[in-house]
């Protein structure tokens, strides 16, 4: 039997390899980053993303049966692989104003 999906707010911070000096494009492995997470996105699992300006953090809203399953979609991400970015808060939201479809 099949779980429902529900929303998650996902909050992922920058490692040590990050130089917030230069943009994310320039970040070293970034287009792979970007192939991996426009990946996600079109099978529906991340909603929306970005980072949080002047937080040293990135949102993202994502739709999955069990935070454990994001978790485990974003080890295979080559910034958590290098140690860019890695997950420090994945919370189950309950949206009660406007839609994610």
């Amino acid at each position: 039997m099949e779980r429902e999906e529900r929303l998650f707010i996902v909050i992922r911070t920058y490692g040590p390899p990050y130089n917030a000096e230069r943009p994310l494009e320039a970040q070293p492995e970034w287009e792979v980053h970007r192939v991996f997470m426009n990946a996600l996105e079109a099978e529906g699992t991340v909603r929306l993303g970005g980072p949080l300006e002047g937080a040293g953090e990135v949102l993202l809203i994502c739709r999955a049966a069990r935070g454990e399953d994001i978790e485990q979609l974003l080890a295979k991400d080559p910034w958590t692989r290098s140690g860019i970015l890695s997950t420090r808060r994945i919370v189950p939201w309950n949206l009660r104003i406007g839609t994610i479809v």
